[in-house]
C-alpha cells in the first residue's frame, strides 16, 4: 500500500484489492512516454522485457526477490532473442512467477485497459448490466444503469438482447459482447431487443462516458428504527463521492444508525478507503504501511466524520484489501461492530504502472497493519459477531438478491439486532498504536 519514501509514496499512488473475481490492488503509475518513445520502443520486445525486470528490481516489497537471484534473471531474459510480444509476455509471466506472489502480475493490453477502466469508475458505452441466462442461454439485461444511454433509451431489466449492430448474440461469450458495446462516446451502436409481449425492434444509442455506481443505499424502517442501509461494492475512484452522498441523504432522512455492507468487495483503490474510514472515524488510526526497507507511513482520521451514529459492518471471505482496511480501522477504534464471516486476508499494497506498450505491470510494494498493529495478512479479520452462513442461505441471497439488507438477510438482521445493543452505541474511542 504506501511507502514513506518521499519520492514515491503509494498511499498517494497505490489500489488495494484481491484476485476475487477480476479485482486487483494496485495503484496506477502513468509512464511519462513522449509519442516519438514510446513509438520507438512499444516494438521492442526485449525493452519491454527489461522495463518489467528493472520496476520490480526497484520496487517489490521483498528485496531479497523470494530468495531468487534477480540479477541472473535478467541475465537469462536479455540473452533471448524475442520474436514476438507474445514471446515476451510468457518470458515476463515466467519470470514474475519466481517471485511465488500471485499479486505482482503482468497483464496484457486488454486486461491492463480492463483493470483501470474498473478502478476508474467508469465506462463508456451504453450503461447496461448483463449475463447470459442459465435459463434461456441467451444475452440478457440485469439492469440499466440510472441515466446512462440505455436507461434513457427505455432499455429494461429482463430484455433480451438478439443482435448487436446486426451481429447476432446466440452463443456470444459476455466478454465479447462487451467488447462490442463498448466503444468510443459519440459513437452510434443499435440493438435489436426481445421483450415479453413484444415483436423483436431495434433500439438505436449513442455511447457516452458513464460513472458506474458503486454505492447503493436506502433508509429502511425495520424493529421500528430508521436504518441507513449502505452497500459498498467496490472501491473505485469515484466510490468516496458516492459514500458522501449516501451518508449526507441519509443523515438528512434521519437515519438513527447504518449498516455499512461489504460483503463481496474485493477491494480497490487505497485511497478510497482512506478516505471512506474519515467519513466515520473522526479519530484515531486508519492504516499502516511497511516498505521493503521497513519504511512505514501512517494515515488518521482526520476529524472529518460525517455522522456519529452508531454503525455495524457486514463482510464475508470475499471482503478484502480495501475492504479490509476500512474494516479494520472502524473495529480496532471501537467505531463499529463488525457481523458476519472471517474476511479474506489480503494485507498487502500494489503499485500498477502502464508499459511501453500498452500492457500493464502491478508489484507488490508494501505490507499494511491495523491501527492496532495486526498483520491480517492470510487470516483475515475475525467479525465481532461472526456468523457463518449455510450453504441453503448463500444460495437463498445469490438467487433473490433483492433479500439482501432485509430482515431475511441473517447477516443484516443480525446487525441490526446487535447495534441496539448498548455494548455497540457507545461514543467510539481512538485506538492506534502508531
Amino acid at each position: 500500500m504506501n511507502q514513506s519514501a518521499k519520492p514515491y509514496s503509494p498511499l498517494r499512488v497505490a489500489l488495494v484489492g484481491t484476485m476475487i473475481a477480476t479485482s486487483a490492488t494496485l495503484s496506477l503509475f502513468g509512464q511519462a512516454w513522449t509519442k516519438q518513445v514510446k513509438a520507438a520502443l512499444q516494438d521492442s520486445p526485449k525493452a519491454l522485457v527489461d522495463q518489467v525486470w528493472q520496476l520490480v528490481n526497484r520496487e517489490y516489497v521483498d528485496g531479497k526477490f523470494n530468495q531468487q537471484n534477480w540479477q541472473a534473471i535478467r541475465q537469462g531474459l536479455l540473452s533471448k532473442n524475442y520474436t514476438s510480444k507474445q514471446e515476451a509476455y510468457v518470458a515476463i509471466r515466467s519470470a514474475l512467477q519466481r517471485l511465488g506472489d500471485p499479486y505482482t502480475r503482468f497483464m496484457d493490453p486488454k486486461q491492463f485497459e480492463a483493470l483501470t477502466s474498473q478502478t476508474s469508475g467508469e465506462v463508456t458505452g451504453i450503461g447496461i448490466r448483463m449475463e447470459i441466462n442459465e435459463r434461456t442461454k441467451r444475452l440478457t439485461v440485469l439492469e440499466p444503469i440510472q441515466n446512462s444511454p440505455a436507461d434513457k433509451a427505455g432499455v429494461k431489466a429482463g430484455d433480451e438482447i438478439i443482435a448487436i449492430n446486426g451481429k447476432s448474440t446466440s452463443k456470444m461469450k459476455i466478454d465479447e459482447a462487451s467488447s462490442l458495446i463498448r466503444g468510443r462516446a459519440g459513437t452510434a451502436i443499435t440493438l435489436k431487443i426481445s421483450r415479453p409481449g413484444n415483436n423483436l425492434f431495434d433500439v438505436n444509442l449513442t455511447r457516452a462516458t458513464i460513472e458506474v455506481p458503486t454505492v447503493k443505499y436506502t433508509l429502511k424502517r425495520d424493529n421500528g428504527r430508521r436504518i441507513g442501509y449502505i452497500r459498498l461494492q467496490e472501491f473505485s475512484s469515484h466510490a468516496a463521492e458516492q459514500m458522501d452522498r449516501a451518508i449526507r441523504d441519509l443523515n438528512n432522512q434521519k437515519a438513527e444508525f447504518y449498516v455499512l455492507d461489504l460483503r463481496g468487495n474485493p477491494g480497490g483503490l487505497l485511497q478510497a478507503s482512506v478516505e471512506i474510514a474519515r467519513m466515520w472515524l473522526n479519530q484515531g488510526g486508519i492504516v499502516k504501511t511497511v516498505d521493503r526497507v521497513g519504511g512505514s507511513e501512517e494515515t488518521k482520521a482526520n476529524g472529518t466524520a460525517l455522522t456519529n451514529r452508531p454503525l455495524a459492518i457486514l463482510v464475508d471471505g470475499n471482503s478484502a484489501s480495501a475492504s479490509e482496511i476500512l474494516t479494520g480501522a472502524l473495529k480496532d477504534n471501537n467505531r463499529a461492530v463488525v457481523v458476519g464471516s472471517q474476511t479474506y486476508g489480503k494485507a498487502l499494497v500494489q503499485s500498477v504502472h502502464e508499459l511501453i506498450d500498452g500492457s500493464g505491470l502491478a508489484i507488490t510494494i508494501a505490507h499494511y497493519y491495523t491501527p492496532k498493529g495486526t498483520d491480517i495478512n492470510k487470516k483475515g479479520i475475525t467479525p465481532d459477531i461472526q456468523l457463518d452462513l449455510t450453504q441453503a442461505q448463500e444460495r437463498e441471497l445469490a438467487t433473490n438478491p433483492n433479500l439482501l439488507g432485509t430482515l431475511s438477510d441473517p447477516h443484516y438482521a443480525r446487525a441490526v439486532s446487535a447495534i441496539l445493543d448498548s455494548k455497540f452505541a457507545q461514543p467510539p474511542q481512538p485506538s492506534e498504536t502508531f
